[in-house]
């Protein structure tokens, strides 16, 4: 078994590098947002045969549509989502995918702002605002401050990863990101705690064993659940990408790139910050205790 600690560096550039190229990226390419936060067209057609989703969907794609959401709203009635359209480009349009589907009616086409999108981003980030203060508490008290530093860094780490990712593979950005962002966040504290809870029984157990290794050998013992875990989610959201339907592909793309990055810096970026702080922590008392 390699050591996680003695290494802890490759993983810092590793994390690093990601991030950085997530910036860079947001920066050159920005971000793909989806109706939810542009704005859009809200239709509901209602159509004469029985169809399904997928019907409608490929035949929003000879108007270049195939992108917007699309849920069933009644019998044989479905709600559009599209992006912007002029009034000629909407009856264009809707009026070929009736004509394709064998007659629908117009019940409704409005224009919608991004107001939801906003409202929904602004409540988010409230929301995360305020379960950071909770969980730097939670741990503090359960722990030590140190370590919820720690934690709360690779939450940061987890939330960048997944923006960065997102803006380098342009993946549409609607409301069902932000909900991606606080299961992700939940996923990776989740693991931290639990390893930080193994350091805590080894350190009673043994306070005289060298901190590197004791952190090393309990970033081990924990690492099969960590693993486990992980791998169980991938497998659900695999199976998940490839059988539930387009509508959300994005979603479980998100969640599997935030349950690989909350997994990587539970294991390798949490216990060896916590470990830095400590270790600066003590230099900066004996720096202390040299000088009186």
């Amino acid at each position: 078994m390699f050591h996680i600690i003695k290494t802890r560096k490759i993983y810092y550039i590793l994390s690093l590098a990601i991030i950085i190229l997530g910036i860079v990226s947001l920066l050159t390419r920005g971000l793909n947002l989806g109706i939810d936060f542009t704005g859009g067209n809200l239709v509901e057609l209602r159509f004469k045969n029985p169809t399904t989703v997928e019907n409608v969907r490929a035949a929003l794609a000879d108007y270049n549509l195939e992108d917007s959401k699309i849920q069933s709203s009644g019998e044989n009635t479905y709600l559009i989502r599209t992006k912007v359209l002029s009034q000629q480009e909407s009856d264009k349009a809707f009026n070929g995918i009736s004509e394709k589907l064998g007659g629908a009616t117009m019940l409704r086409n409005e224009l919608v702002g991004p107001v939801i999108g906003k409202e929904l981003t602004r409540q988010a980030l409230l929301a995360l605002g305020i379960a950071s203060v909770l969980m730097v508490l939670y741990i503090t008290w359960r722990f030590e401050f140190l370590q919820a530093i720690a934690a709360i860094g690779t939450l940061l780490h987890d939330v960048l990863v997944m923006v960065g990712m997102a803006s380098l593979l342009q993946i549409e950005i609607d409301s069902s990101f932000v909900a991606a962002v606080l299961t992700i966040i939940g996923y990776s504290i989740n693991d931290t705690i639990v390893i930080f809870d193994r350091i805590r029984e080894n350190l009673r157990q043994n306070r005289k064993e060298e901190l590197a290794d004791l952190v090393n050998k309990s970033l081990w013992q924990t690492m099969a659940r960590s693993i486990n875990t992980v791998l169980t989610v991938v497998f659900v959201l695999l199976a998940l990408f490839f059988f539930g339907g387009t509508t959300i592909h994005n979603f479980v793309t998100l969640l599997l790139i935030g349950i690989i990055s909350g997994a990587y810096s539970s294991i390798f970026n949490a216990s060896p910050i916590w470990y830095d702080l400590r270790r600066l922590q003590r230099e900066r008392k004996r720096s202390v205790k040299a000088a009186a």
